[in-house]
């Protein structure tokens, strides 16, 4: 995927509005005010994204083209390059994965009054 495409997937799912919270290069997609994916403009080989710490493992053993974030906390966050040879519903799932798992760490108040985001599985 190009990075207008992961940009327009992303702002498609619910709730989700973009940013530059650490710089004018680095753009982060959010819900409900919570980041769950950041790509840098300037160098767009790497597409960060929150992961399930098992399963950002198992997709680290599986793809070279998926590796620990190197500015983030690895364990819960993968960079993917994506001037590889990822099959884009791959990223697209990841980048649902990524929502999912901001989505349910939110106080269960804030996903009763929103059941959009529950609608991203």
């Amino acid at each position: 995927m190009d990075v207008e495409s992961i940009r327009g997937y992303c702002l498609s799912l619910p709730l989700t509005d973009e940013h530059f919270p650490f710089d004018e290069t680095t753009l982060a997609f959010r819900v409900m005010g919570k980041i769950f994916a950041m790509i840098d403009l300037e160098d767009t080989e790497w597409f960060v994204l929150k992961c399930d710490p098992d399963y950002a493992i198992e997709l680290r053993d599986k793809y070279d083209s998926i590796c620990g974030a190197w500015h983030m906390n690895k364990r819960y966050w993968n960079q993917l390059s994506i001037q590889s040879a990822l099959p884009d519903e791959l990223v697209r799932h990841l980048i649902r994965h990524s929502y999912a798992e901001v989505v349910k760490k939110m106080p269960k108040r804030v996903r009763v009054d929103n059941p959009i985001l529950l609608s991203v599985k």
